[in-house]
């Protein structure tokens, strides 16, 4: 799919309106929270899941109290 999108002024920020077909594709509607992570490929864009969220803050909490073992490990 490839689409272009325009970017709106809205306030001091900046918005881009997305298709009711990109909305349905991502299976999200108006009003839903959206995640954002950047790739090797560019943005990605993903409907939000509270508790994938969750389990990677976790995981992050154990990989930064656990650096020196995962390095370790990592060889």
């Amino acid at each position: 799919m490839n689409m272009p999108l325009k970017i709106t002024k809205v306030g001091n920020s900046a918005a881009v309106i997305l298709p009711k077909e990109l909305l349905a594709r991502l299976g999200a509607a108006q009003g839903d929270m959206l995640s954002v992570r950047d790739t090797e490929r560019g943005i990605e864009l993903t409907p939000f899941d509270a508790n994938f969220e969750e389990e990677m803050a976790v995981a992050r909490e154990v990989m930064a109290r656990r650096k020196r073992a995962l390095r370790e490990l990592a060889k």
